[in-house]
């Protein structure tokens, strides 16, 4: 099995990491997976939703079909400013099945 791209969700606004999705499958990369840490798991969590749901213009370029295949929760030790902390993340992995749409230029 080949490695899968990773997408790290940090704080920017949804829709660059739903284009991050689509320019990466775009790209050839089918399997992605997303990985977020601590207040940005609800975000990752949204990105999965809307490209698994293909909600809104962005998200119309996705494969068909985008799964989520597996999801897994751990927690990580971070140096912090008052020592070591624990910190919990997120990884989603996503599929794209299907042929891209054609989107036609006006």
């Amino acid at each position: 099995m080949t490695e899968r791209r990773v997408i790290f969700i940090g704080k920017k606004p949804l829709h660059a990491y739903v284009r991050a999705v689509v320019k990466a499958m775009e790209d050839g990369d089918r399997e992605l997976q997303l990985v977020a840490r601590g207040a940005t798991i609800s975000r990752a969590v949204d990105v999965a939703e809307v490209c698994r749901r293909r909600n809104g213009h962005i998200a119309q370029s996705l494969p068909e079909t985008v799964n989520i295949q597996n999801l897994s929760c751990e927690s990580q030790e971070v140096e912090g400013e008052n020592g070591m902390r624990t910190v919990s993340v997120l990884r989603i992995d996503i599929e794209g099945v299907g042929a891209l749409p054609v989107i036609q230029e006006e």
